[in-house]
């Protein structure tokens, strides 16, 4: 009996040993690793020194560090939940019964198929201020052209509308997802009773997409805080530093100025935000009595 209880785990042990060794090296070591980064620094002759709290007081005393602190969070409080509203409104569009469900579908999830490089270098193009082809079309519109990643009051909005053409078709595959899963009886019961279409949402479609909504919401704030390629190959953080994310700084630190200490000190800052904020939103979606 004892032997017969013991077997089973053993196997399951076997099983779960290379992802569980593939998170370790590639998942927890690099986090461990970032986490001691942030307290050493290193000298010109390229030894590593222990520094304590020395690169966090830099960083406290920083105007720049500040400035992407206060941009990453406002791009964040604007892309998350617009990322998931528009999410959810093209899931319920899509799970509707009709003849251009198909192309909805594949029209949507087309921006998953191009990588987030190349997806840079393309809405590049189409924004180029004097050449790009959507000024072009504003001209021939009669509308004036728009200077789009040039211009320090437009940069950000237009990274948060090229972080959302890229990333709303991959979430709205998990609220897509979540709402197949919600029981049609339900919504029939609703319907006899007299509910609409909005009253049937409300009540019964949101409260049983609770774990699907958590999901994406923690998913995409950390997807967001660790976007990078389209600041460093169409802004490079400006224009004045209107989009220096947090990201961009730690790349610039560790490459730039060669101070591995200060990225590695600001990746612990972009960990800790990120875990704080996860903590937050699941306790914020939470299933009542959980």
């Amino acid at each position: 009996m004892k032997h017969g209880f013991r077997e089973p785990w053993s196997v399951v042990a076997w099983f779960l040993a290379p992802a569980l060794v593939g998170l370790a090296l590639f998942r927890l070591a690099p986090i461990a690793i970032a986490l001691f980064g942030g307290f050493t620094g290193t000298r010109l002759t390229g030894e590593t020194v222990w520094v304590g709290l020395r690169n966090y007081e830099r960083l406290v005393r920083d105007p720049a560090f500040w400035n992407s602190i206060e941009v990453t969070l406002l791009f964040n409080v604007i892309v998350n939940p617009l990322q998931i509203l528009i999410s959810l409104g093209l899931a319920l569009l899509v799970l509707r019964p009709t003849r251009l469900v198909p192309f909805f579908r594949a029209a949507y999830m087309a921006p998953m198929t191009v990588s987030l490089s190349l997806t840079s270098i393309l809405w590049a193009i189409l924004l180029e201020p004097t050449m790009g082809p959507v000024n072009g079309l504003l001209r021939s519109l009669g509308l004036p052209p728009q200077p789009f990643w040039r211009s320090e009051d437009q940069a950000l909005a237009t990274l948060i509308a090229v972080a959302s053409w890229k990333g709303v078709g991959y979430w709205m595959v998990f609220l897509l997802a979540g709402l197949l899963l919600v029981p049609k009886e339900l919504h029939e019961a609703a319907m006899i009773d007299g509910a609409g279409p909005w009253q049937r949402f409300r009540w019964v479609t949101l409260p049983l997409m609770r774990r699907p909504l958590a999901f994406v919401l923690v998913a995409d704030t950390a997807a967001n805080f660790l976007l990078f390629a389209p600041v460093y190959l169409i802004t490079q953080g400006g224009p004045n530093g209107a989009t220096a994310l947090l990201m961009f700084e730690a790349y610039q630190a560790a490459f730039t100025y060669l101070d591995k200490g200060r990225a590695l000190a600001i990746s612990s800052v972009i960990l800790l935000v990120i875990g704080v904020l996860a903590v937050f939103e699941l306790r914020l979606l939470r299933e009542r009595g959980a």
